[in-house]
């Protein structure tokens, strides 16, 4: 018996995570808990120190391959609203780690502040967004935030300002924690000026990515100075297919599925990449996207 069975309301045992996630794959979570509150998220991290239970937060799933053979531990969701609030002060919004990316870009322009925007059509939530350093070419979110609160995996809630944080190319020093909430600092503008630049970032990205496709978004970080699609696109591997998966033939650096698709599929198709460029390019590809 699991200390995490104090939890019933909230537990649910070998969950199918593939609906959870953007690619559609994956086995189940040995639990998988949905806190309703930041006491319980409190409490549910707290047993899993005591247990001994790895922690896997899972925030919108779309940079996420899961195995087919399922996660163990614990994968929580801060999918209840309490966690998804935003609020605007002046320039400062405030965002709960789980609110949507997509709809903090919404508010942002429609109160006129501006930042945001330079994150069109990226999916995910503010949390994975910050723990990832999400952006592109016109901008990174690590740029916009001011400080960030949460819990370690101890269960104890703390709160890092700018100075204490710390990004890189898709990555930061928050993988350790929980976030909570995030405050950030915009510029004003006019809300229609901002629209219209959204608007043209979403065209930009639109047409050279394959979005309408069931994907999970870039496969692999971009090596220093080079781009890994032109590589593996270089490498002639645009169109391969393994099983139910393929390298888009849109975009080289994102890989579709297909009905019938498993991870397993994606695994041996993000081998084959990596083999390739090493042995055309001497360059190793480092995954962007999260396997679990």
């Amino acid at each position: 018996m699991s200390s995490l069975d104090a939890f019933q309301p909230i537990l649910q045992r070998d969950e199918p995570l593939a609906p959870y996630t953007w690619l559609n794959l994956g086995g189940p979570a040995q639990y998988l808990l949905t806190p309703r509150s930041i006491e319980e998220l409190t409490a549910v991290v707290r047993a899993c120190h005591e247990e001994q239970i790895a922690i896997h937060i899972l925030g919108g799933g779309s940079n996420l391959l899961v195995k087919d053979e399922g996660v163990s531990g614990a994968v929580i969701r801060l999918t209840n609203p309490v966690f998804g609030n935003v609020s605007i002060e002046g320039n400062r919004v405030r965002a709960g780690g789980g609110a949507l990316l997509s709809h903090v870009i919404a508010e942002t322009i429609r109160v006129g502040l501006a930042g945001f925007e330079n994150l069109a059509g990226i999916p995910g939530t503010i949390g994975g967004a910050l723990c990832g350093n999400s952006g592109g070419r016109l901008g990174e979110i690590s740029q916009l935030v001011e400080s960030v609160s949460g819990l370690t995996l101890l269960g104890e809630q703390v709160v890092r300002s700018k100075d204490e944080l710390s990004f890189d190319y898709r990555q930061s020093n928050l993988d350790e924690m929980l976030i909570i909430e995030a405050e950030f600092v915009l510029a004003p503008g006019d809300p229609e000026a901002i629209s219209q630049i959204l608007k043209k970032n979403w065209i930009a990205k639109k047409s050279v990515q394959p979005l309408s496709s069931q994907s999970a978004g870039c496969i692999f970080k971009n090596p220093r100075g080079q781009r890994a699609g032109q590589l593996i696109e270089q490498a002639g591997l645009k169109g391969t297919r393994i099983g139910g998966a393929e390298i888009s033939d849109r975009h080289a650096n994102f890989i579709v599925t297909h009905e019938g698709a498993k991870s397993g599929d994606v695994m041996r198709l993000i081998d084959l990449i990596r083999s390739k460029i090493s042995e055309q390019f001497g360059v190793h590809l480092e995954s962007e996207i999260k396997i679990w």
